[in-house]
């Protein structure tokens, strides 16, 4: 299969699956129970005509194949509605907590990955050495431990007991700071979020490197290249990593599919303004355009990611277009 037919293959299974997506969570919103006009006028008992009119303001009069065909018109022009708390578009509300998680996730992702790749080549080249068990331990114990546990020690030890970090927030309240200053400001409040999520997502990226690597490492071109006279570093880098990134791309590509809401126990614990934190208030505020819109991009992401992730697997290693 050409690079061309195998890229045009993925884009002709991501778009149904995206329009799939847009249908189904339309209808799941349809058919959930509640009355979305009782939801906009709360304790206020709508006359009839009251009624009929927030119905026609909405198009909730229309038959539902017609509400479906102009949401799926609407979604193509950029709107998604307007959010009942916020009284604005669905868009805005979004564009202004996009920012603070894909920072959040954004240094974590980062961290975890490059710590982690590097531990688990370590680790792999001395198998069940102290160095290897100790960080298996170590890996074992922090891929167990619940993420909001270990936020609120990290706050109670760091920012409450030692006062090295500020409790919560994006930044400092009632300080106007610009340049330098503004940009450490933030870096201090990022800190304690981004460390919370980096471990947890260190100690599962070395475990999947350490096992992805210690499997390549008994395979026979392995062998070879050692026979050949290469360097115990080129065997490692040029070889066996090259090889063994496959289960770690297709990780990575999850991670940065589910980035925008991947921290909302995190963002809820330390006040993080970011997209996790937007969807716990808009179901404690019954603010359903705003859930919408928000499992809406989830789900385009999670396509576009395994789309993206296919792409790289194509590109990292060619066989994948003949399979």
């Amino acid at each position: 299969m050409s690079w061309r037919r195998y890229v045009l293959s993925r884009v002709a299974v991501a778009i149904p699956m995206i329009l799939l997506a847009i249908v189904i969570n339309f209808t799941l919103i349809r058919v959930a129970p509640g009355d979305p006009v009782l939801l906009l006028t709360g304790n206020f008992a709508p006359t009839p005509e009251f009624k009929r009119a927030i119905e026609q303001k909405f198009g909730l009069d229309k038959p539902l194949w017609e509400q479906l065909y102009i949401y799926i018109v609407h979604i193509f022009q950029g709107d998604l509605g307007d959010s009942i708390r916020f009284r604005k578009p669905v868009l805005s509300v979004i564009g202004d907590r996009v920012g603070a998680t894909l920072l959040l996730m954004g240094t974590s992702i980062s961290i975890s990955l490059i710590i982690g790749v590097l531990l688990g080549v370590v680790a792999s080249k001395n198998p069940y050495s102290i160095v290897d068990n100790t960080a298996t331990l170590l890996s074992l114990f922090g891929w167990s431990l619940p993420i909001f546990w270990l936020a609120q020690l990290l706050m109670i030890a760091f920012s409450i007991n030692l006062g090295l970090f500020p409790v919560s927030g994006m930044r400092t309240l009632r300080v106007n700071l610009t340049g330098f200053a503004y940009v450490i400001d933030i870096l201090w409040h990022l800190f304690l979020p981004a460390l919370t999520i980096a471990l947890l997502r260190l100690a599962q990226t070395f475990r999947l490197t350490r096992a992805s690597m210690l499997e390549v490492m008994e395979q026979d071109y392995i062998i070879t290249a050692r026979s050949k006279g290469l360097s115990e570093r080129a065997v490692l880098l040029k070889h066996a990593l090259r090889n063994a990134m496959r289960p770690i791309i297709t990780m990575t590509g999850m991670q940065l599919a589910t980035m925008l809401v991947g921290a909302t126990m995190t963002e809820i614990v330390f006040s993080w303004p970011g997209m996790g934190r937007l969807i716990y208030e808009a179901v404690l505020a019954r603010d359903y355009p705003v859930l919408m819109g928000m499992y809406l991009i989830i789900v385009i992401l999670v396509i576009i990611a395994n789309f993206v992730t296919d792409i790289v697997y194509a590109l990292y290693d060619p066989r994948v277009r003949y399979t």
